[in-house]
This record gives structure tokens, C-alpha cells and sequence, in this order.
């Protein structure tokens, strides 16, 4: 038996000259560095006891070392542990807690917190780094630099990647190598990607989008990367004639729209713009076409599956949607309380289905249980439609529908409504406790600059665009709506913010 996951990127490689990574710190790695260092790495994690299946949990800023750590934890056969790190040390002590983790990877500068941390379970700590004595790369660099990958089937384990949590624990997300491997697959041939393809990756790597997205992808098609380990608009535009493809959250496009020297000129030898993890503002997408040219291709995806659907590479990238199932996945709108497929047109739940779904959570035999419908669909808690030519909307989070009075509001409505106006920067509704109705429909409003655009005004803008039971109660200003690290607004901390707004 083959090692699955990285037996399919081996497949797909170049010659071992060929150019990988080009770092922003000015070095740059080959295929076959790629193959020695992470052959040498792979043995440090067996001289750790690290044993197939094992977890090796890793919280460290984004580097090419730690591509390199998530290469040799697959050829290992070990499960790879991908940490946000801005996670606090209440937060870690959960995971450990919850995984288990054999090894625990982490930056010089936390160390000995989080060794005291993972004592608690056994696991051992150690640091990475590009130099140093006792790190993981410094006793990786004594070993032998090639590797007999240990055997991995289809359906073994490759990742658990924690959600985020907004709704009770986080749950562990168990993704096998072959849901990593033909999600991999039919997006470098969904995508047009080749081996002549150069990709601007600035995203993060503790996340599916920046580790399997752009990392697989490229891996897959034997293409190379512009590897920048932060996001800076101004450095990106500079990067953009000597690559054809960025991958970004709607931040990083509302961003660079704000950069001077982005124009059809600088983004000419692009061949796509992809944009994912939350949700894109149709006044970004005509902006950036308007600037670049370029239309933006959504997609959308999430932690448990990977990506489900994708606007055409070849067709009408429709703003405002997420573009049509991916091949090889089945997907369905659902009542949410029954399962009971609906028509189309009509807003229910997105089901889905397919080599990318992943197992189930780790540790936890009924939520997995809970998620999953008999057939063996997967409830997303996204609310959706598909419309008569089949693009899918999302429409919101199951969590996030508001019911007042009685009615159902779906919150992307109203804020479609909202962003569209002048004044209006961005805007999140969410539903608050009301003592007659239920729950208040809550507008969270940032102005434009220089904008005075009072509640009044955009009540009275839309109050001719929904139905009155829609309206929100209560408009409030703020200077920024929070987001985690991939971009989405946390509406879980705007109702807890806002909670008492109709009952104090």
C-alpha cells in the first residue's frame, strides 16, 4: 500500500530543480529540496516516537518549514494538527486535551507555556525554526534525506482540523487523505491549474483554505508559489505581474481596491482571481472587475468538506453567488427540521455529499451522528437557494436566522440591502432577545468615510425594498465589525455584545 496523499502529489511532480516556493525573506526551494527536507523531518518525527496515526499538533507562525512539517507528518503516516495562532492557552489546553497529540510543534516564544500545557498529556514539545539548536529542523538537518513514505490508505486519517467553536466546544474535523487527494484533483482541473502556474499564497496555513486549497492545488499541478508569510496589499500588487493566480478572503480584494497601482495593467497576466472562506460583497466584485478587468471566481467550501462548489472558470462568475457543485459532488437543499428535499428557488438547508465530506468529528460518535443525515448527506448549517439557471446562493447560517414574530428573516437580505446604499461601508443583522417578538432584528452598521448617514435613513431606504416585518428594530454604528482570522464576521460576538439591547 502507497502513502495516499503524498503518493498522489509525487505522481504529479516535476523535476526536483523545478522552482516550488519563492519566499518573501528572499530564499527560494525546490521540488527536491521539498523531497530531502521533508524525507529528514519525517524521520525526526519517527526518532519522536511519532507513530502512524499519531497526532502532531502544530501552532507556529506561517513559514516554509512548517509546509515542510505538514509534508513529513503525511509521509510519516501521522495526522497533521494545524493550530490558529491566535488561540490562548485556555483555548490549547482544550485540544490537547481533546487530541491527544503526540508532539506538540510550537514558536520559540511560547514554549514554555505550552510544554507545561502538553506535559498534562504526555506529549513532547518542541520548536521550529530555520536554525537553532534543539529545534525540530535542527535535528531533522542530521538525518538521512531520503524516505520510505510509511503506507497510508484512502481512508486514513491526514488531518483534523478544529472548527471554530461559536457554537459549544470545537469539534475536531477528521479529513482522510482521500478527501484531501480528489478535492486536490478536480480543482487543478476545475481551475485550469499547470504546472506553468506561479500563485500568490498569503494566506494563512493553520486554515483549509491556505494549507489545502492553495497548498494541494499546487502540489497537485507541480505549479509554484510566491510564498508570503503576511499579507501586504502594496507588496501584493508588485507580485502580481510575475504570477497568474491570487487566492484570497474578501478582505485581502476590499483591501487591494484600496492600493493606487492596482489596475488592469498590473493584474494583466493573472488568469484568475479566487476568493472564498466568507462571503463576497457584490459592490467588491463589480469594483474589482471595474479596476482589473477580471472577474472574481467565488467559491465556496468549509472545514469538514473542503470545497463544494465553484463559479465556471469558463462562464458567468455571478456575484453574490458561490457557482455550481463541484464534480463528483452532490448537493441539495433541504427543510432544515425534516430533510425533505425542496424546490427550487426555496431557502433551506445546504446538504452535501462526496469524496471531500470528511468522517465525522473526532471523539464525538453523536454529533457526527447528529450531522449526518441517514442517506448520508451533510447538514452544513448554511442556509441556501439555487436558483433557476442552478447557481447556489448562501444565504446565511442556520444559526444566524432570525425569527420575529413568528417570521423567518434571513440576514443576508437585509444586509445585501443595506451594503448597496451610499453611506453604507458593510453591515451585519443578527437577531436579539425581544420581549414581544420573539427576537429583534438588529442591524450592525460601519458608515463610509466622511459618511453621516443616520438609522432613520436606512430604514426609510429599504423599508420600500422588504417587508415590514423585516425592518430592523435598531440600527447601531461601529467603526469595525469583528472578524476572525479568515475574515467572516462573528456574529456570535455581536449578540453577546448586543444581547440585553431590547430587555435591559
Amino acid at each position: 500500500m502507497s502513502n495516499h496523499l503524498f503518493d498522489a502529489f509525487r505522481s504529479r511532480m516535476p523535476a526536483p530543480g523545478r522552482l516550488l516556493m519563492e519566499i518573501d525573506d528572499g530564499r527560494s526551494l525546490s521540488y527536491g529540496y521539498m523531497l530531502e527536507r521533508s524525507a529528514q523531518l519525517a524521520h525526526a518525527l519517527l526518532q519522536l516516537d511519532v507513530e502512524p496515526g499519531d497526532r502532531v499538533a502544530v501552532q507556529v507562525e506561517k513559514s516554509p518549514e512548517a509546509v515542510l512539517l505538514y509534508l513529513a507528518c503525511l509521509r510519516a503516516g501521522a495526522v497533521f494538527l494545524p493550530l490558529n495562532t491566535a488561540y490562548t492557552l485556555t483555548e490549547l489546553e482544550y485540544f490537547f486535551s481533546d487530541a491527544e497529540p503526540r508532539l506538540v510543534v510550537c514558536d520559540p516564544a511560547r514554549a514554555s507555556d505550552i510544554a507545561a500545557l502538553a506535559e498534562k498529556t504526555g506529549a513532547a514539545t518542541l520548536t521550529l525554526g530555520r536554525d537553532g539548536q534543539g529545534t525540530l529542523t535542527d535535528q531533522a538537518s542530521r538525518l538521512p534525506m531520503d524516505f520510505h513514505d510509511v503506507a497510508r490508505g484512502p481512508d486514513d486519517l491526514a488531518a483534523i482540523l478544529y472548527t471554530s467553536g461559536t457554537t459549544g466546544r470545537s469539534k475536531g474535523a477528521m479529513l482522510s487523505h482521500e478527501n484531501l487527494a480528489s478535492n486536490a484533483r478536480v480543482l487543478v482541473e476545475h481551475w485550469r491549474f499547470t504546472g506553468e502556474d506561479v500563485l500568490i499564497h498569503a494566506l494563512p496555513i493553520f486554515h483549509t483554505h491556505g494549507l489545502f486549497v492553495a497548498t494541494n492545488v499546487i502540489l497537485m499541478s507541480g505549479a509554484s508559489m510566491l510564498f508570503e508569510q503576511k499579507f501586504d496589499p502594496a507588496r501584493i500588487i508588485s507580485l502580481l505581474p510575475r504570477a497568474t493566480v491570487l487566492m484570497g478572503v474578501p478582505t485581502f480584494y476590499v483591501r487591494l481596491l484600496q492600493q493606487d497601482g492596482l489596475d488592469r495593467e498590473a493584474a494583466k497576466n493573472i488568469r484568475v482571481f479566487i476568493s472564498g472562506s466568507a462571503p463576497l460583497l457584490a459592490e467588491t466584485h463589480r469594483a474589482w472587475r471595474e479596476r482589473t478587468g477580471h472577474a472574481i471566481l467565488e467559491r465556496y467550501g468549509m472545514t469538514e468538506t473542503n470545497m463544494n462548489t465553484s463559479n465556471p472558470y469558463q462562464g458567468e462568475r455571478r456575484a453574490g453567488t458561490v457557482g455550481f457543485p463541484l464534480p463528483g459532488v452532490t448537493l441539495r437543499i433541504a427543510d432544515p427540521d425534516s430533510g425533505a428535499a425542496l424546490a427550487q428557488g426555496e431557502v433551506g438547508m445546504i446538504e452535501v455529499k462526496g469524496p471531500n465530506v470528511f468522517g465525522g468529528y473526532w471523539r464525538m460518535p453523536e454529533k457526527t451522528k447528529a450531522e449526518f443525515r441517514a442517506d448520508g448527506f451533510f447538514i452544513t448549517g448554511d442556509l441556501g437557494l439555487i436558483d433557476a439557471d442552478g447557481y447556489v446562493h448562501i444565504v446565511g447560517r442556520g444559526k444566524d436566522l432570525v425569527i420575529s414574530g413568528g417570521y423567518n428573516i434571513y440576514p443576508k437580505e437585509l444586509e445585501s440591502e443595506i451594503d448597496a446604499l451610499d453611506g453604507v461601508s458593510e453591515s451585519a443583522v443578527i437577531g436579539v432577545a425581544h420581549p414581544d417578538f420573539g427576537e429583534g432584528v438588529t442591524a450592525v452598521v460601519v458608515r463610509a468615510p466622511a459618511s453621516r448617514i443616520t438609522g432613520a435613513e436606512i430604514l426609510g431606504a429599504i423599508g420600500e425594498r422588504v417587508a415590514k416585518y423585516k425592518l430592523p428594530k435598531r440600527v447601531i454604528f461601529v467603526d469595525e465589525l469583528p472578524r476572525n482570522t479568515m475574515g467572516k464576521v462573528q456574529k456570535n460576538l455581536l449578540r453577546e455584545t448586543y444581547k440585553d439591547l431590547y430587555t435591559a
